[in-house]
């Protein structure tokens, strides 16, 4: 008698995904609030809506496109990357979400057995995408435990003494799940660390309009940096799936290589969605500050929610859509307090250890209006004062 067939060793060491998970618990808890996942309460803009309606019944619509993407959204990204990013030496390869465009530099940069460099708390999709490929040696850095800036002088050391050394480091900024930035001298001395000992450079800049207090943020450009994008939260598109790849120009083969990847997995982005995202760049990003100008309010609603825990435990929320809280000590079991929290006081949120740091959590205060907010910050405050008086009362 054969023996029966196995599943890749590699799928099943690789960790269970956090937001299946948490839709299970959503599913399972009526009437629970999310602060959950990383989403924003807009839609696209109405009249990129309205534009995109007369192509529905259009033939090419139906077909197969170019597998980099339509040339006219191609051009339109282009002329984005140079005014708004400062980024000129960069191609551009449209791809169906930030994350498929993260899954395809990891097949095109690294073969299994490799080591990778990511900062905690990092973004667990990235993490899993290293793992289900093969990518087992992922060095995970530390940040700044005020600001959760990237360590630079630990990358340098690790660089140096790690043979080869690393081939991708990655950052997200601003962060996911930290909700912080990198400030454009960190960002740019990681580029040159990187640079001086040939490790690439992948930063994820899918936040890039959700910038509080004045900050800015910035691109850095070079052969060694690819640099990724989407248009989800920015145009609330988070259903078309459209992001894209910047990656640069001036290194041979790059695009061919992508170009093999991108025609195994999708073939091409959604057509639809390509159009309906060059509707929302003809917008222009003042479409998307308007939006994300309103979600401070949600931020100070949730801080305040978050006060019990004390000042100097709730971080981040310079950037992106997140809060990072630290539990107290005595909670390191941080997916008890989440399932707790849902079950008790029906509001759902993100434990810190599927971002490598136990005994935190993931805030989210992008995905609901003012007053839906304003309903789950009152849930969560009087969770958190009941676990730090009487614990996890059942």
């Amino acid at each position: 008698m054969g023996s029966s067939p196995k599943i890749a060793i590699r799928t099943l060491e690789t960790v269970p995904p956090v937001m299946v998970q948490i839709q299970k618990l959503l599913r399972e808890v009526k009437d629970a609030i999310s602060l959950a996942q990383g989403v924003v309460y807009w839609r696209p803009p109405k009249q990129a809506l309205d534009k995109v309606k007369a192509f529905v019944f259009e033939p090419q619509i139906s077909r197969y496109g170019a597998d980099e993407g339509i040339v006219d959204l191609r051009e339109a990204l282009i002329r984005k990357l140079h005014k708004e990013n400062k980024l000129y030496k960069s191609s551009v390869m449209v791809t169906a979400g930030a994350n498929q465009g993260f899954v395809n530099l990891v097949l095109a940069l690294c073969d299994a057995g490799d080591s990778v460099v990511m900062f905690a708390p990092y973004y667990f999709s990235f993490y899993m995408a290293f793992q289900m490929t093969g990518v087992t040696k992922i060095l995970v850095g530390p940040g700044d435990p005020m600001t959760f800036y990237p360590d630079a002088d630990w990358l340098e050391q690790t660089l140096k003494e790690t043979k080869p050394p690393p081939k991708v480091v990655t950052v997200v900024n601003p962060g996911n799940p930290s909700g912080a930035y990198v400030p454009e001298p960190i960002l740019k001395r990681l580029s040159d660390i990187c640079s001086d000992y040939g490790s690439w450079l992948v930063v994820d800049n899918t936040y890039e309009y959700f910038m509080y207090d004045g900050l800015k943020h910035s691109c850095v450009e070079g052969n060694h940096v690819v640099n990724l994008f989407s248009f989800s939260k920015a145009y609330g598109m988070m259903g078309w799936r459209v992001g894209y790849i910047a990656y640069p120009s001036e290194v041979e083969g790059f695009g061919a290589q992508l170009l093999k990847i991108q025609d195994t997995i999708p073939i091409c982005p959604p057509i639809i969605s390509q159009h309906l995202a060059l509707f929302c760049l003809e917008m222009g990003p003042e479409w998307v500050t308007d939006q994300v100008k309103d979600l401070v309010k949600n931020r100070a609603l949730l801080i305040e929610a978050l006060s019990p825990l004390g000042k100097d435990a709730v971080k981040g929320g310079q950037g992106a859509i997140y809060l990072w809280a630290k539990l107290p000590n005595q909670y390191q079991n941080d997916f008890d307090i989440v399932y707790w929290l849902a079950r008790r006081h029906k509001v759902v949120i993100v434990p810190g250890s599927a971002s490598g740091c136990p005994g935190y959590l993931r805030i989210s205060f992008g995905g609901l209006p003012k007053a839906e907010t304003a309903v789950a910050a009152e849930r969560l405050r009087k969770g958190l004062e009941e676990l730090l008086a009487e614990g996890m009362v059942q």
